[in-house]
């Protein structure tokens, strides 16, 4: 998103790892959490601690105390009035956007244009020539190290930021160590009541060559450049969240999953304290045992090492026949 100008957000993480209770305010206090105003700089509502605060337009991580009636008084000054779709800060007007789901709708649209011929010039497309000394891959279904993961492959169906199938099969593989020290994060999880939802591991070239040619190029910061490969390519990144192990569920994070907004951002201020401590329980566990979170993307972790192993072309069918 090279338009999108990414402001210094306030990073907030949880007191140690126990995830705080749910924010226990009036529905209209919820939907009022949200971004307003203007992609490129967006005015941010969330709630910390209980109370809601404001990020943008000259505040900082501001506490909102209620006058009633929507009706709010900002810490060190002013008022904010929250409106149905809208709210109102010191009389200026900013609406309420969902962000990742109108860039998400431009690029449905655009690949709803002929998807059969993106991707029948994605696999005639040359992936780049690597030179350097490369690790042999060892790509391996994580299923077989770790039965317990959950799999939710969004690329193998039509529920994606494209609209369209684009692997054959929900599988997911990764390069044998960072697999084997997934299965290690995920055993460790349990004594805190959680398990680890995988959405997306490796992807072979021509899917990130579809990613690229697809997005609108103010957007292009959550997709990788096919002309340099993308970590996903090479067998060593993973895009996952947390279950509970006691529901089955998925929980909720600040941002959906592939949201092309900054509400994806690692250290987005955004969105309630639980769901900033779960991203948090998720990033450290996942960094304990050798991943990097993406700084753009929540749910994307990265192994070490990941740039000593070539880039992937294989199809998910041609790792399944070995």
């Amino acid at each position: 998103m090279s338009n999108l100008v990414r402001r210094s957000f306030l990073t907030l993480t949880a007191a140690g790892l126990a995830a705080p209770a749910a924010f226990a305010q009036s529905s209209a206090e919820l939907a009022a959490i949200g971004q307003y105003g203007d992609k490129a700089a967006p005015f941010t509502v969330f709630e910390q601690d209980g109370a809601l605060h404001i990020d943008g337009e000259g505040f900082k991580a501001a506490r909102l105390r209620p006058l009633g009636g929507g009706r709010y008084a900002i810490a060190g000054g002013g008022e904010l009035i929250v409106e149905t779709g809208a709210v109102r800060l010191n009389g200026k007007p900013l609406a309420f956007h969902d962000f990742g789901a109108e860039v998400e709708a431009a690029i449905r649209q655009a690949v709803r244009a002929d998807p059969a011929l993106l991707r029948q010039r994605a696999l005639a497309a040359t992936p780049p020539v690597e030179t350097a000394d490369k690790l042999p891959s060892d790509l391996v279904d994580i299923r077989t190290i770790a039965p317990g993961i959950k799999l939710d492959i969004r690329y193998a169906g039509a529920n994606n930021f494209m609209g369209i199938p684009l692997y054959e099969t929900p599988a997911a593989y990764l390069q044998r160590p960072a697999a084997e020290a997934l299965a290690r994060i995920h055993r460790a999880l349990a004594a805190k009541g959680y398990g680890l939802l995988v959405h997306d591991a490796y992807r072979p070239w021509y899917v990130t060559w579809m990613f690229w040619e697809a997005t609108p190029p103010e957007a292009r910061i959550f997709v990788a450049d096919p002309a340099q490969g993308s970590r996903h390519n090479r067998g060593c990144a993973v895009d996952l969240t947390l279950y509970d192990l006691k529901t089955g569920r998925p929980v909720e994070m600040p941002s959906r999953y592939d949201e092309f907004s900054t509400r994806a951002y690692a250290d987005f201020v955004g969105g309630t304290t639980k769901q900033r401590a779960l991203r948090t329980i998720l990033r450290e566990a996942m960094e304990a045992d050798g991943f990097v979170v993406l700084p753009d993307e929540w749910w994307h972790l990265d192994y070490r090492d990941y740039a000593r192993y070539p880039i992937g072309t294989k199809t998910f069918t041609a790792l399944a026949a070995g």
